[in-house]
């Protein structure tokens, strides 16, 4: 009974197995090249569905048909007006004819290093043949940027920059189109090409940076220096609203001193008025009083009017 059921089991593990193996899907982002003992068989197979094969002698080798990513290795290259720049580059690519990826390149990876052969020298070549302003700038359109403490000559200077001719995008689409030539017989499409960054190199950065210090240096001084001018203004105005506030001040109070002293005199005059004697005598009293202390040493004759009033002299 055993041997029976092993008769029946075996034959049908067996025909499970090479169908399993002769069936194969292909999705909606990949496409399929079938190959027996290394060479391609039949058409590639780039619609999705269910598909069939020679289980164990036909292989189903995939491919991505999606976009696929090719990032370039940034390098130092001058420009045609002799500027060394840093230039990083990236592309978009995917693969049109898998029959001639599988013949040619293989697989992915080669035909990541067939696109550094082709896309590197593309780029070199059209940074080489344009003036960096070309690299960096679409258009003429004119900046609309700018920097406190320059004049606007100044900036003007600053922006004339050169005059776009080629542009950017153009640059970019000329690579595309150098490169795409190349790469039609690996059954690849390049989709799109572009400047991903662009930079002085080190040596030219310190020169660049240098300036650029130079520069804020020149326009912190220039403040620095209205600054000053201004602050000298502020002080001389200060100065003078001194001058005349104490002038004024002064002006004021000798007017009020003036016209005290008057008054003061007006009364005296009416106090002496009344009473010449008792006037004369009060006056007296004070002098003795301001110059005459137990410090003091007078040395007067008898009949000096000084000391009338304490020798009992009482007038006429």
């Amino acid at each position: 009974m055993k041997n029976k059921a092993l008769i029946i089991i075996i034959p049908v593990i067996v025909a499970l197995l090479l169908a399993l193996g002769g069936v194969y899907t292909v999705d909606e982002r990949e496409q399929v090249v079938v190959t027996q003992f290394g060479r391609a068989i039949g058409e590639p197979k780039s619609e999705p569905g269910l598909y069939f094969k020679i289980p164990f002698i036909q292989l189903a080798n995939r491919f991505p048909k999606n976009l696929q990513e090719w990032d370039g290795d940034p390098g130092q290259i001058p420009t045609l007006d002799k500027t060394f720049i840093w230039v990083d580059t990236f592309a978009r690519w995917k693969i049109v004819d898998p029959l001639a990826f599988f013949q040619t390149v293989n697989n992915v990876i080669g035909a990541l290093g067939r696109l550094d052969d082709i896309i590197d020298p593309a780029v070199r070549n059209f940074i080489t043949s344009y003036p960096l302003i070309e690299t960096v700038r679409r258009t003429n359109r004119e900046l609309d940027t700018f920097e406190v403490g320059l004049e606007q000559e100044e900036m003007k200077d600053k922006r004339r920059l050169g005059t776009v001719k080629f542009g950017r995008e153009k640059i970019s689409k000329g690579i595309m189109e150098q490169a795409q030539p190349k790469l039609a017989k690996f059954g690849i499409e390049l989709v799109d090409v572009k400047i991903k960054r662009i930079n002085y190199v080190e040596a030219v950065q310190t020169s660049v940076f240098g300036r650029m210090i130079a520069e804020r240096k020149q326009i912190a001084e220039k403040f620095r220096s209205e600054g000053k001018g201004e602050a000298r203004k502020i002080e001389g105005e200060k100065e003078r609203e001194m001058k005349r506030i104490t002038s004024e001040a002064y002006k004021t109070a000798q007017e009020i001193k003036g016209k005290a002293d008057a008054t003061a005199t007006k009364i005296y005059a009416k106090a002496y008025g009344r009473d010449p004697d008792f006037y004369s005598f009060v006056n007296t009293l004070d002098m003795y009083r301001e110059t005459l202390d137990k410090e003091s040493s007078l040395i007067l004759s008898t009949d000096a009017e000084f000391l009338k009033y304490l020798k009992g002299y009482t007038g006429k």
